[in-house]
């Protein structure tokens, strides 16, 4: 016997899409990994903090460096003002964090709000926490929030609602009209958000971002989540961070205790290096990525892909309805893996329904080598048979 909740969850559509462009020799910019652009002097960190230790249990909360350094990070790009040490907690990665939060503050038959295309893990984590998810369906292709329909899908039974912003897939950023009608909801309506932010420092072209937990009214009824995979390209640390008032975070500490108790010290220590480095190297990132966005946009584009802006994340969603009679966007990364040698993930699997199948995922986090020979393998597939029997 098996729990029911895992034992109906199957592979990721990332990991299966992984394995499927590692065996064809596809190159893959499905999964969102990045290349290239970890930062040397957090590198170079943590391995200073190998060869010094210590390398035993550090505090469950978190190292004191990288708690401070997470609540000055937040005053100095979003002018959040975080008491670190009663305010901030360490995880193993976000989805970690993600996890913690679930188990601390969710009973059986609460229910949670989420925004589809939402990541794959909100759901089963939910589940598993005993609630039961609510899902809110933003749609192509303009993905503005369904007020209306959020309004109706809220009941007594309601504790939380999750807001990724900016937003994976689709790189929606929630401006801070959406936020304030979402903090009227939480205050009318007695509820908790979770501020899934992991991305925050991946906004371009000069866009704002603005933080829920910088919502005065609401501030302590947010749960911020961030990341260092996503800050500074180290998505295999999985250090997280959960930033929240101290009487939400005290339950989330104690599930935290429970799951991985700690996170290498070393990494951490790496981290907290990684958070206080000049505002250059947050820009940088920013214009480089920004720049990798346009040369992958425009390489799409050219082969007949209808490509919306991206504002942020590091992900490009393609509306393949023109190249895609069938309507399946998973038969076509399949095929686009298998005849063009590059692969996509397909944005349905970001719906429990799994109905939306008009639009794929691509990932320009990459070398411009990466991207060029991609966009190059595109080009050659648009000459192909199977470019005019798609078209």
């Amino acid at each position: 016997m098996v729990n029911s909740i895992f034992g109906q969850t199957g592979t990721s559509i990332f990991e299966s899409m992984s394995r499927l462009a590692t065996e064809t020799g596809a190159i893959n910019l499905g999964q969102g990994f990045p290349e290239g652009f970890e930062p040397a002097p957090l590198i170079e960190a943590a391995v200073q903090a190998l060869r010094d230790g210590p390398h035993q249990y550090p505090p469950m909360m978190g190292l004191p460096a990288l708690r401070r350094a997470v609540a000055e990070n937040a005053k100095r790009f979003l002018d959040l003002d975080v008491d670190w040490q009663s305010e901030v907690l360490v995880t193993s990665g976000a989805t970690e964090a993600l996890a913690d939060t679930f188990f601390a503050l969710l009973d059986q038959g609460d229910e949670v709000i989420v925004f589809e295309p939402v990541y794959d893990a909100y759901a089963t984590l939910i589940r598993r926490a005993g609630a039961k998810v609510v899902p809110v369906r933003l749609t192509p292709p303009h993905w503005e929030l369904p007020r209306e329909a959020l309004v109706k899908a809220i009941t007594a039974r309601t504790r939380l609602i999750v807001v990724n912003t900016p937003m994976n897939p689709i790189g929606k950023i929630f401006d801070p009209e959406e936020l304030s009608f979402l903090a009227d909801l939480a205050i009318a309506h007695d509820l908790i958000i979770v501020a899934d932010e992991v991305y925050e420092h991946l906004v371009f072209d000069y866009r704002p971002f603005h933080s829920l937990f910088g919502v005065d009214a609401i501030r302590d009824r947010v749960v911020r989540i961030g990341s260092a995979g996503k800050s500074f390209s180290v998505t295999g640390w999985k250090v997280g961070y959960v930033t929240s008032s101290a009487g939400l975070l005290q339950p989330i500490a104690r599930a935290h205790q429970y799951v991985t108790f700690t996170t290498p010290p070393a990494l951490q220590a790496a981290v907290a290096v990684g958070l206080t480095l000049p505002d250059d190297y947050f820009s940088d990132l920013r214009r480089t990525l920004g720049a990798r966005r346009d040369l992958l946009v425009r390489g799409l584009r050219d082969a007949g892909f209808d490509v919306a802006d991206v504002p942020a994340t590091y992900f490009a969603v393609a509306d393949i309805g023109p190249l895609d009679p069938d309507g399946d966007d998973l038969a076509f990364c399949r095929r686009l893996t298998l005849e063009a040698g590059v692969t996509p993930v397909p944005v349905s699997s970001f719906y429990g329904d799994r109905d939306v199948k008009s639009h794929v995922r691509f990932c320009f986090a990459k070398t411009e080598e990466t991207i060029l020979t991609a966009i190059e393998r595109l080009r050659q597939w648009r000459e192909k048979e199977g470019w005019r029997a798609a078209s």
